[in-house]
Order: structure tokens, then C-alpha cells, then sequence
């Protein structure tokens, strides 16, 4: 067993307890689940090579049944099937615009916002791509359980100027990509992504 697949696991036991400490009643059982909940956290602390009082600052606290986290990305070309991309602050790598799912907002709506913030380029979704759960693709290990919808979105305006958390936006060919944020986007994916907006059928990928 792979330490993707053990991080999966010790993921999976801080779900089920966190999804008793929503529902349990009976005093013994939520300090189990309590006591569940915090083996989890030294065991991810363990993994991660991290204090565990940086976990539990990370985490909030369940108050319903824990789900997936979702983010929300567009897939952009222009006229010359170049990718746009913007550049990440937080490692200086590039990826295809997006970010965590708003409440309040549709996800098509997240899709054209978080594309415009980040690279200055208006757009309209034209349709769902892809719906990768993230674990199931070689992404760096992470705490979260993640769902990535991925939109094709059509330029209608705007020019390239990079956000203000961002460190450039541009355009790259699909055989010339930059150093990726391989948190957020593989170049797997992105070859994916292309093949899809280029098949005759409108074909939805998931998982």
C-alpha cells in the first residue's frame, strides 16, 4: 500500500467519525468518535511530517455530514488552441483558472468569475468537460477529499492581466505547457481536457 492510499484510509476514518459526532446522542459514543477523530489527526500529523495543532487549526469543525470539496475551473483556448493559464501565488506554478465552489453561486457562474479574477479574460461556459475526483489522479497528497469540475468556456471580452493573488495569466500551446501546479491541474488532464473539446460528440468525462 502506496502512502496515497494510506492517507485515503486515515481520510476515510476522519469522515466516519466526524459523520458519528453529527448524529450520535449517547455520551460514550461521541467520545469514541472523538477519540477516533483525533487518532486520524496524529496519523495525518505523522504522514505530513506537521505538528498536529496545525491540523487542527486547519480543519473546521464538522457540523454536518462531511462530503467531498468541490472545485470549479474553466478550460479556455483561443483562436490558436492555446490554453489559458495563471500563474499561482502560493507556488509559482501555472494552472487553468478556477477555485473552491461559492455558496450562492452556480457552478457555471464560479467558472466565469474565477476565470475572469485571475486572468482579466471574460467568458460564457459552453459546457461541462469533466468531473475528475481527485484522488483517483496522481495530485500531490492532500487533507481534503476533492471533486474538480472542469468547464469549456468560450472568450467573449476582457484582456490578459493577472489577478490580484496571481502572479501572471497567459496563453501556452499544449506541447509547450510551463511548470504546472500539479495541486490543482496535471498535464494528463490537460491533454485530456483538449481531446474533449475537439470530439464530435459532447462527451462528459467522470471520475
Amino acid at each position: 500500500m502506496d502512502s496515497k492510499e494510506q492517507l485515503n484510509l486515515v481520510k476515510r476514518i476522519k469522515a466516519i467519525s466526524e459523520t458519528g459526532l453529527v448524529y450520535a446522542t449517547d455520551l460514550y459514543a461521541r467520545e469514541r468518535y472523538e477519540e477516533l477523530k483525533q487518532i486520524s489527526l496524529k496519523l495525518m500529523a505523522y504522514m505530513a511530517d506537521s505538528p498536529i495543532e496545525v491540523l487542527q487549526d486547519f480543519f473546521m469543525p464538522e457540523e454536518d455530514y462531511p462530503t467531498p470539496k468541490v472545485d470549479v475551473r474553466g478550460f479556455v483556448l483561443n483562436d490558436r488552441d492555446e490554453i489559458l493559464m495563471a500563474k499561482e501565488s502560493i507556488d509559482c506554478k501555472w494552472t487553468i483558472p478556477g477555485g473552491w465552489a461559492d455558496i450562492g453561486n452556480t457552478p457555471s457562474e464560479i467558472a466565469n468569475k474565477e476565470i475572469e479574477e485571475e486572468t482579466g479574460i471574460k467568458t460564457e461556459v459552453v459546457r461541462l468537460l469533466a468531473v475528475y475526483d481527485k484522488q483517483v489522479h496522481p495530485h500531490p497528497p492532500e487533507p481534503y477529499y476533492i471533486y474538480k469540475l472542469i468547464f469549456l468556456c468560450r472568450i467573449t471580452g476582457g484582456g490578459l492581466k493577472a489577478g490580484f493573488d496571481m502572479l501572471g495569466a497567459d496563453f501556452f500551446p499544449l506541447d509547450n505547457l510551463p511548470e504546472l501546479s500539479e495541486d490543482r491541474i496535471l498535464e494528463s488532464q490537460l491533454k485530456h481536457l483538449f481531446q474533449l473539446t475537439k470530439a464530435s460528440e459532447s462527451e462528459v468525462y467522470f471520475d
